[in-house]
């Protein structure tokens, strides 16, 4: 089964490394004409220049004006935007008494207002064209969250919810919303993990260690999560929508 995109354009926010670059090269390689979102200029204009045709938008999607910018940048570059991934997000977790109002607000905006201001604009296109693909990148802390996992996962739980919410609205325009719950993979930032703390491994045997209770016995690779992406906004994902897909080597306790 071929997995086309010839002739649909994709917006994608943190699109300069990782699973956002990843699913990037994956769309592209499909036939996708692309814009990817960062905040960091230097490093998405490198990403972009990997991707024949990529569009690099730089823009603060945390704020309600750091969305319109990268909207506006997609849409004029690209001429509408049908895919839209909601990926832009950090994993920044701590004890609750530990966490201000500030820190509860900056991982609130970052993750869920950014997918909730996005999809906001991007709908009225595809509604009129009655088609359009949405995916909200969560992790699987959504539905199986810790103790001292807040604020990430309480952010991510609410962009579940979001998720099932919007694919109500959308499956009568013939717009699909599902979310992908990113595991243990190998990304930029697990490489930052291991420098900030190596324990006096290397890399490789510092993931070999995080890979511990995960019964496919490996940290999964970027390219793996991104071929999912793209099975969701593909044929074979034309009747998914409303899904929570744990991308995790069967690590979640909850399906």
């Amino acid at each position: 089964m071929q997995l086309s995109l010839e002739g649909r354009r994709a917006l994608i926010t943190g699109g300069s490394k990782g699973l956002g670059l990843a699913m990037a090269r994956a769309f592209a390689g499909a036939g996708a004409r692309v814009a990817m979102v960062a905040r960091g200029e230097a490093a998405l204009a490198a990403a972009a220049a990997q991707i024949p045709g990529a569009v690099p938008i730089t823009a603060d999607v945390s704020t309600a004006a750091g969305c319109q910018v990268a909207f506006d940048g997609a849409r004029a570059a690209l001429g509408g935007v049908d895919l839209l991934v909601n990926n832009a997000g950090t994993s920044r977790t701590g004890a609750f008494l530990s966490l201000s109002d500030a820190d509860w607000q900056d991982d609130l905006d970052l993750k869920l207002f950014a997918a909730i201001r996005l999809t906001r604009l991007a709908w009225p296109g595809m509604a009129e064209c009655r088609y359009g693909r949405i995916i909200n990148v969560l992790n699987t802390g959504a539905k199986a969250p810790r103790a001292g996992s807040a604020p990430t996962t309480i952010s991510r739980a609410a962009g579940m919810a979001l998720t099932k919410v919007l694919a109500g609205e959308g499956a009568p325009l013939g717009i699909t919303v599902n979310a992908l719950l990113v595991g243990r993979i190998d990304s930029d930032q697990w490489i930052r993990r291991h420098a900030a703390d190596p324990g006096g491994m290397t890399y490789e045997e510092w993931q070999a260690e995080a890979a511990a209770g995960i019964p496919m016995g490996r940290i999964g690779r970027a390219e793996e999560f991104a071929a999912m992406a793209l099975a969701l906004v593909t044929l074979p994902g034309d009747y998914v929508t409303g899904t929570a897909i744990n991308v995790d080597g069967g690590a979640s306790p909850v399906v």
